[in-house]
């Protein structure tokens, strides 16, 4: 069979199992051997029961000692109970709904049982072990665990792979150029793929999975660099102007934090070199980057030359340009505004500001970068929340001129290890610290049963001149999602005691123009509580806003409700962060608790890729990274290092993949759902 071949042709599988397979996303041969195993269970070597102990997955051999016990529980089920006997120690056996079990149990003889080890009293038991026998096959070597649906167990699984790979007759396809192979140690694909699926010992397997985990990291590294649009050569216009700089500095309001001059001192010795400036400003919610920005912009007018700065969205640009503004004013620095909701008249007027010259800085949406809005002298290029923006849309941004320098930023906090993968083609600053007197937003989890409680504490901060967020996970009631729903929530609190005060609702669903009116409704006080999903989640400055509620709370990432937080406490109000969260065991309780218990974002987005992972993290879509099939950011970053240093070595010497068709062709395929292209 060939890799391409539809899997229900193989043996075992026909139409209906196929379909089960399809939801995994398993359509051919070659994507079954693309399925690799979430986990694995050791039943490569037996230990003796006096050995073992309670949560661990082992193996033991012994005798049924004492007879064979088959009974229905008081719930009806079928129980066949047992114990058995080493030498060392006694274990007692139990499954559930097995009666198959009591027949080859009183067959006698020596078996394997293994199984997870839970404490029963003061004794060990074993629930619903798996029986063997020597040389029987199931034990004596690790054992796959994949990922499943209902009614498709592992063993079909399994089974599935084994034969796929006895009836394959072609090679599988090696996308490492057998240079880079030797160079970095790597074994060859197929032994990587058979040892990932039936490893024969951890060593080998080892070795497997990196070798899988260096080819996914390739991939991704060849394609963010494939990606990144390489500046025209030639020299960018050196600005130095250090007394403008410190003028700016002396004119605001507030005094700089130390993280903010360091990275001011950073931005402006990029822009006196000739060489383009590409670099990225990382700052928490509420750390100043937009100052941090002003201040170069407000260099390069000094200079006699021009600066944009573009926001994802209407309001988000809107309010830089009034605080770039208020903050040029004074120096007679003219800022101009582009947006798509402009008036004929007004943009017009803008657009010969930005054409003639007279306009020094240029604040503007995706509006900025139309073919009619032309720069007289462009230098310098900045993007706000840079993740909502694809490659090419910053690329072109920096299209409006020649070699112009680049500034992106981003209140995203991200891990220092995944800023490796994103932005290995930008200079990162940090700006790790926050203006004095901005105040830490109480966080609290919450239940149902606290829900009247929550209520009254709401209504006790409007009344005294507040407003409130409520973020629900979706827009409209759902059949499938116990989560709370925009629209139906909404709906409900104009019914109860919070119905006295102007509520209004926000979503993804609304034009742009609506959600526009909405958010300036919000901002000029005229809405009290704005229900709204996640589009909140980045810009918007309301000072007045204190409570942030976010509903079915274990249903967002650590990230995502840092971000969320992030819209109150901006103002001169005590500010509070209620998180509502039913499940508050396991994954989402680590959750609940971190966000309770810190402020700090960049400690949060390394707990929250630690948890989840980086698709999960960002919106595979929004940063352009592709799921990781096997790879992990959080422990294989020596393994990314080493493909990251390999994918410039490989586009050094072969800049358009020419002689590497196969790994051409797995990066387009990779990346071709993402923004990167």
């Amino acid at each position: 069979m060939k890799l391409s071949d539809n899997i229900r042709y193989l043996k075992g599988i026909g139409e209906k199992r196929a379909e089960l397979f399809a939801r995994l996303g398993i359509h051919t041969i070659g994507d079954l051997l693309a399925y690799f195993p979430r986990g694995y269970e050791d039943r490569s070597s037996v230990m003796a029961i006096s050995d073992i102990s309670a949560g661990e997955v082992v193996c033991v051999k012994g005798t049924v000692a004492g007879g064979v016990r088959r009974f229905r529980s008081a719930r009806r089920m079928q129980v066949v109970q047992t114990a058995v006997s080493d030498g060392s120690g006694m274990l007692k056996l139990v499954w559930f709904n097995a009666p198959y079990v009591e027949k080859t149990l009183s067959q006698g003889g020596e078996f394997i049982f293994c199984g997870k080890v839970v404490q029963s009293g003061f004794a060990y038991e074993m629930i619903n072990p798996v029986i063997d026998r020597e040389g029987g096959g199931k034990t004596g070597k690790i054992i796959p665990i994949y990922s499943t649906v209902n009614a498709l167990p592992q063993r079909n699984i399994r089974e599935a792979v084994e034969n796929a790979w006895r009836v394959v007759d072609e090679p599988l396809v090696n996308i490492i150029p057998s240079e880079t192979e030797q160079r970095y140690n790597l074994i060859d694909v197929r032994s990587a793929v058979q040892n990932i699926h039936f490893p024969r010992d951890f060593e080998i397997f080892s070795r497997a999975r990196r070798r899988l985990v260096f080819e996914e990291f390739l991939i991704l590294q060849t394609g963010i660099l494939l990606s990144a649009v390489p500046k025209e050569e030639g020299r960018a216009t050196a600005v130095n102007d250090v007394r403008a700089v410190r003028t700016f500095a002396a004119g605001l309001k507030f005094s700089l934090t130390g993280a903010q001059k360091r990275v001011i001192n950073e931005i402006c010795g990029d822009l006196k070199k000739t060489v383009p400036m590409n670099r990225l400003v990382q700052g928490d919610v509420g750390s100043g980057k937009t100052v941090v920005a002003a201040a170069a912009m407000f260099e390069v007018a000094s200079c006699g030359y021009q600066a944009a700065l573009m926001a994802p969205t209407e309001i988000l640009a809107e309010q830089h340009f009034r605080a770039l503004k208020e903050m040029f004013e004074p120096y007679g620095v003219k800022v101009a505004f582009m947006s798509g909701g402009q008036k004929a008249k007004e943009k017009r007027e803008n657009l010969e500001l930005i054409r003639s010259g007279e306009a020094k800085i240029a604040v503007g949406t995706h509006a900025l970068l139309t073919e009619n809005v032309d720069f007289e002298n462009l230098v310098l290029a900045v993007t706000d929340e840079q993740h909502r923006f694809g490659v090419r849309q910053r690329a072109a941004l920096s299209d409006k001129g020649a070699n112009i320098h680049t500034l992106v930023m981003t209140a995203t906090p991200i891990p220092r290890t995944l800023s490796l993968v994103l932005y290995g083609d930008l200079d990162v600053s940090v700006i790790d610290e926050l203006p004095p007197g901005r105040k830490r937003v109480a966080t609290y989890t919450a239940n149902e049963k606290m829900r009247r409680r929550v209520e009254l504490m709401v209504e006790k901060e409007l009344e005294s001149g507040g407003q409130a967020y409520i973020v629900c996970p979706l827009v409209e009631e759902s059949d499938v999602l116990d989560a709370k729903s925009a629209v139906e929530y909404a709906e409900h609190l104009k019914k109860g005691i919070l119905g006295k005060f102007n509520i209004d609702i926000i979503h993804g669903r609304m034009k742009a123009a609506e959600k526009d009116e909405v958010m300036h409704r919000f901002i000029r006080g005229e809405t009290q509580i704005l229900v709204s999903t996640t589009v909140i989640e980045v810009g918007v400055d309301v000072p007045n806003a204190s409570i942030m509620i976010v509903e079915s709370a274990e249903r967002f990432g650590l990230s995502q409700l840092h971000q969320l937080r992030g819209r109150v406490g901006r103002g001169e109000r005590r500010s509070y962060c209620i998180l509502f969260c039913e499940n508050t065991g396991g994954v989402a309780g680590e959750r609940m608790k971190i966000m309770c218990e810190t402020d700090d974002g960049f400690e949060i987005s390394e707990k929250d890729l630690q948890i989840r992972g980086p698709g999960e993290m960002f919106g595979t879509r929004q940063h352009g990274l592709p799921n990781m099939k096997i790879a992990n950011f959080y422990t294989d970053m020596d393994v990314l290092k080493e493909a990251q240093t390999a994918a410039r070595e490989i586009l050094d010497a072969d800049p358009d993949l020419k002689e590497h068709p196969a790994l051409r062709e797995k990066v387009e395929e990779k990346f071709a759902e993402t923004v990167l292209n």
